[in-house]
């Protein structure tokens, strides 16, 4: 009998792995065929939940290098000069299901898993800098009007209208999707950023407010609908096969990081609110410091064990680094591991790669998957008098902040100029030209003009007019005249539709 001889689970060699175990050629199966009935049961549980947002996606592992010293900011080993640490990294859509195409209009996910001597560090973000809400009470509902509707099973414009028009918070990021970074060239080729606000704690205590930035070295490269139509109909997996061939060949693509670093004080006075996720920190009040080079170097060996299986949280820090008030961060702080644990098992953590390289002590114990255990002897259970001491706030490096009042829900109200269209509309006027208005206005139109609702298509033409009233008034103008003439209207590829 050969090395190579298929075998069960339990490693007892298989007498057949074409022919079930039968009474005579045509009898009945046998019940006791173990072989086929284990194969058949491990078949009918190969899956797990696809992640119901960011379901669609890839990866590659990788190593992120300093280049800068930001020593001053974090005491965090992970970014101190000379450190360099193996990565993990998930790229994905966000509305689409497992199998929708890569090309859809949708912002993508840009996830990095940092393997740092001091545990896991995630940085979870987008490729924009921004999103749609910044309280996470709305992010089930913002879901829901981007999926399907329940029962015909079909995307909706008058549902994804209705959502963002009663959601003005929303304008700063459907103006960045809706022009031509909603359709990026290839993974390779697009930006990422932490997009929240994270605190940074150095080595003294001090504490700083940082959002992150990775900036492509391949440069940022865009597609226009029409192709990005034309490939999803021929290639769904666009990006994911870009990716993977480019490491293949030895193309392995790389982003330089950078900082902003505000100081802890600016905070409560800044002209914007520093923890909404819907705003941005303009780089001539806080310009980008270099931290370091991500390069990805690395194609997963199997792709459902190491990237789909890959779980990655903003609830995963380490010392030096901490959360904010971010009312969205503080909600995916529960939320992500919370959705980990149902998906791939409560101790998904155990799993090679989501395990840290850093040593785990801790007192969890047994649940479905377990494997690692504790010595014979060793405690359960804490306060106890055997095991070693818990380390102080200071020594883990945590952070913290002044709370600003008692228990309220409401929206901060002390930042000046905290309207939620004006950075939309500073992003249209002054960032795209005027080719990239035009395609804008071209997509806008697109998207408003699937809404069959007059009342959800009146007030999409006020949330444009709010942004900026030229944008606004040229687009009724083109709704009008693409309703007296429907086969001049603007092509549209829709938001993950």
């Amino acid at each position: 009998m050969t090395e190579n001889h298929t075998t069960t689970q339990t490693g007892t060699p298989v007498g057949s792995d074409a022919h079930s175990l039968t009474s005579g050629q045509d009898g009945a199966t046998a019940l006791h065929d173990r072989y086929l009935v284990e194969k058949l049961a491990q078949f009918n549980r190969e899956r797990i939940p696809e992640r119901i947002v960011h379901a669609k996606g890839g990866g590659a592992f990788g190593e992120f290098v300093v280049t800068g010293d930001v020593s001053a900011y974090t005491k965090a080993a992970v970014f101190q000069p000379g450190a360099s640490t193996r990565t993990v990294q998930r790229f994905s859509s966000v509305a689409g299901e497992m199998g929708s195409p890569d090309t859809w209009r949708d912002v993508r996910g840009f996830s990095v898993k940092f393997y740092t001597t001091e545990g896991n560090y995630d940085i979870v973000g987008n490729n924009t800098p921004v999103f749609f809400i910044r309280d996470g009470i709305k992010f089930p509902d913002f879901i829901h009007s981007q999926k399907r509707l329940p029962g015909s099973g079909l995307r909706d414009a008058d549902m994804q209208w209705d959502f963002w028009t009663l959601s003005p918070e929303s304008a700063h990021q459907v103006t960045y999707l809706m022009g031509d970074r909603g359709l990026p060239r290839s993974w390779r080729t697009m930006p990422g950023y932490g997009s929240h606000t994270y605190q940074w704690i150095n080595a003294a205590g001090e504490r700083f407010w940082v959002k992150y930035h990775f900036h492509a070295l391949q440069g940022n490269e865009e597609m226009q609908g029409a192709e990005a139509q034309r490939i999803a109909g021929e290639d769904a997996d666009y990006y994911r096969r870009d990716l993977y061939e480019a490491i293949e060949r030895g193309d392995f693509p790389a982003w330089k990081v950078s900082v902003q670093v505000m100081p802890y004080e600016d905070a409560k006075t800044y002209r914007f609110n520093p923890f909404d996720l819907t705003k941005v920190w303009p780089h001539s009040d806080y310009p980008l410091i270099e931290v370091g080079v991500h390069t990805l170097n690395e194609n997963p060996e199997n792709f459902f064990a190491q990237i789909e299986q890959a779980a990655f949280s903003p609830a995963n820090t380490v010392p030096g680094i901490d959360i904010s008030p971010d009312k969205m961060l503080m909600a995916r702080v529960f939320s992500y591991p919370d959705a980990q644990r149902y998906r791939v098992g409560t101790n998904y953590n155990e799993l090679p790669v989501n395990a840290p390289v850093a040593p785990v002590h801790n007192y969890s114990q047994d649940g479905a998957g377990r494997h690692g255990f504790k010595a014979a002897g060793a405690p359960v259970y804490a306060p106890n008098s055997f095991g070693g001491p818990v380390a102080s706030a200071e020594a883990a490096g945590e952070g913290s902040w002044e709370s600003d009042g008692a228990l309220v829900r409401s929206a901060a109200t002390l930042h000046t100029e905290d309207d939620d269209f004006g950075q939309a509309g500073t992003l249209y006027r002054e960032v795209y030209d005027d080719a990239a208005k035009e395609r804008f206005l071209d997509t806008i139109a697109g998207a408003v003009g699937g809404v069959t609702r007059d009342d959800i298509r009146e007030r999409a033409i006020q949330y444009w007019t709010n942004v900026d009233a030229e944008l606004g008034a040229a687009l009724r103008a083109r709704l009008e005249a693409d309703a007296a003439d429907p086969d001049q209207a603007a092509e549209y590829v829709g938001v993950a539709e």
